[in-house]
C-alpha cells in the first residue's frame, strides 16, 4: 500500500474494496499489526492510542479483532472451547450466553468440533470468537466467500446487530454489492492507493466508478 489514509467512525460499517491485489488484506493485517510490525512510515490510531507502535497482541488488547479469510478455527476444539480460549485473558467481551443468543446455531452445536461445522457456521464462530473479546473494531476479510446467498443475508443481519452495539466494522469483500448494501461508507483501493472515499450509496449509484475499479 502507498500513502493509504482514511478514517473509521465509531459504530460505522466501512467497506474496503478493490480488485485482487489492490492491497485490501494488507491494509487489514497492518491495522491488526499482523504484517509490517515496525511500520516505519505512517501512523494508525485508535481512540488516541498509537496502534503503529504496538505488536499484534497489544493491538488485540486495545480493541482490534481480525477475522481472517481462512477463519482460523482451531482443530481439536469444540465450538465452546474455541470461544472459551478467546476469553482466557482480559479484556473479556460478550458472555457465552449472549453469543449463543446472537448465534443460536452455535449454541446448538457448542459441543461439536469447530472445524466440522459448515462454512457459514465457521464464519459465525469466527465472528463470535472476536466478540468474546472486548473489541472496538472488527476487521472482516472476505466473510462471504463460498457462502450461499441465504447465509450471506444472515451474516449481514448479524453485522447490523453488532453495529447497533457500537462496534465499528471494516469489511473486505469481493462480493462488492453485498458489502456496499451493508456499509455506511466505502473506501476503494487501486494498486495500493485510495481512489475513492465516500458513501457506500454513491458507489452503488455510480456505474462508471464501479466498472473502473470494481469491475461490476
Amino acid at each position: 500500500v502507498q500513502n493509504v489514509s482514511f478514517n473509521i467512525h465509531e459504530g460505522e460499517i466501512l467497506a474496503l474494496l478493490g480488485r485482487n491485489g489492490a492491497g485490501k488484506t494488507s491494509t487489514l493485517r497492518t491495522i491488526a499489526r499482523m504484517d509490517n510490525p515496525e511500520l516505519r512510515h505512517g501512523e494508525i490510531w485508535l481512540d488516541h492510542k498509537p496502534l503503529h507502535q504496538m505488536k499484534s497482541h497489544q493491538a488485540a488488547a486495545a480493541g482490534i479483532a481480525l477475522v481472517p479469510e481462512d477463519r482460523s478455527i482451531i482443530p481439536g476444539l469444540t465450538v465452546e472451547e474455541n470461544l472459551q480460549l478467546a476469553q482466557i485473558a482480559p479484556p473479556i467481551g460478550w458472555s457465552l450466553d449472549r453469543i449463543y443468543e446472537l448465534f443460536p446455531r452455535l449454541g446448538e452445536r457448542r459441543k461439536q468440533e469447530g472445524v466440522t461445522l459448515s462454512g457459514g457456521e465457521q464464519q459465525m464462530l469466527s465472528i463470535a470468537r472476536a466478540l468474546a473479546r472486548d473489541i472496538k473494531v472488527l476487521l472482516l476479510d472476505e466473510p462471504y466467500e463460498g457462502l450461499a446467498p441465504v447465509i450471506v443475508q444472515e451474516i449481514a443481519k448479524t453485522l447490523n446487530i453488532i453495529r447497533d452495539q457500537g462496534i465499528t466494522t471494516v469489511i473486505v469483500e469481493q462480493n462488492a454489492v453485498a458489502a456496499l448494501k451493508l456499509a455506511d461508507r466505502a473506501v476503494i483501493l487501486d494498486t495500493g492507493i485510495v481512489v475513492f472515499d465516500g458513501s457506500a450509496k454513491e458507489v452503488l449509484e455510480n456505474t462508471k466508478l464501479r466498472e473502473q475499479y470494481l469491475a461490476i
